[in-house]
């Protein structure tokens, strides 16, 4: 299957390899150039545009930061509906249900593409080696002929036969896992002002009923290492908690716990920029508590 594949960052240039290794031929573009050049090196076609991804491709994948970058690699100049070679569009991006449901609808206006809704979770470990779990939403008999190339990635999840509904699962679990991340940071905090080893902690919050994702993963890489860099960073965590809360709230569903994750992550986002790592959200707390939360072992 003659394959495309649009943005190389931290996951899809992980995801671009893993077809490039399943024997997939692969046309890509990035604009980074640097980031191009790697996936070219293992075995890729260049392409100048997305537009020239798409005329070399029946199916096309995008992994990209935001959704208007998804719009404009879609719809704007050079874009993917300038070719008309391209039937199938895969978005592994988080961009939302709203902006999935409205790029569907253009799309089916024109007739000949059908979208598929794709987000993917795992981070980057899972996206290098094929664990993610893949959210995929989009009309049936498009998705079972897809179903192999996106096994490539990890376990597939079929959630829907409508774009958008994958979209909306990504973000129920991205706010989870955000808010999980939070107040780990504060417990976290509270117990290191109090004396306690942040180590001894994890180890017995993690056989107790507390055990949580940040602090199986994240905690000990990440914040009692002090290097902050798990790998996904602040502004792309507070862009897919902000869709939540705002998709949550237009539906009529008040998302309480979810605003405070939000502010959190926005205050974040202030203090650290949006190139640091999400888990820099334990610096705010380590500010305000005034105390550093480290591994004495």
């Amino acid at each position: 299957m003659e394959l495309g594949f649009i943005g190389l960052g931290q996951m899809g240039s992980r995801m671009a390899i893993r077809l490039l290794d399943a024997g997939h031929s692969l046309t890509v573009f990035d604009r980074d150039e640097a980031a191009m050049a790697k996936i070219v090196a293992r075995g890729a076609r260049r392409a100048s545009s997305a537009a020239e991804v798409a005329a070399a491709s029946e199916t096309v994948l995008m992994s990209l930061p935001t959704p208007d970058v998804v719009r404009n690699v879609v719809f704007g100049p050079n874009g993917v509906t300038d070719s008309n070679r391209t039937t199938k569009l895969v978005d592994l991006s988080t961009t939302g249900p709203k902006m999935a449901t409205q790029i569907a609808a253009e799309l089916d206006k024109a007739g000949r593409i059908t979208l598929i809704d794709a987000p993917v979770s795992g981070g980057t470990n899972g996206a290098e080696k094929g664990t993610l779990a893949v959210m995929v939403s989009g009309e049936k008999e498009a998705v079972e002929t897809l179903r192999p190339v996106l096994s490539v990635f990890g376990k597939v999840f079929v959630c829907g036969d409508k774009p958008g509904m994958g979209q909306t699962l990504k973000l129920a679990n991205n706010i989870i896992a955000v808010a999980a991340l939070a107040i780990s940071s504060e417990a976290m905090a509270m117990g290191a002002k109090a004396g306690l080893d942040p180590q001894i902690m994890i180890d017995t919050i993690m056989a107790s009923s507390g055990g949580n994702v940040a602090l199986r993963d994240k905690f000990p890489k990440a914040v009692l290492t002090g290097t902050f860099d798990f790998g996904f960073a602040t502004g792309l965590s507070y862009k897919d908690v902000r869709l939540c809360v705002d998709e949550a709230e237009a539906m009529g569903v008040p998302m309480v716990v979810g605003a405070a994750v939000r502010q959190l992550m926005a205050v974040t986002n202030a203090t650290f920029g949006a190139d640091s790592d999400f888990t820099s959200v334990a610096r705010v707390l380590e500010g305000w508590a005034g105390v550093k939360i480290r591994s004495r072992q």
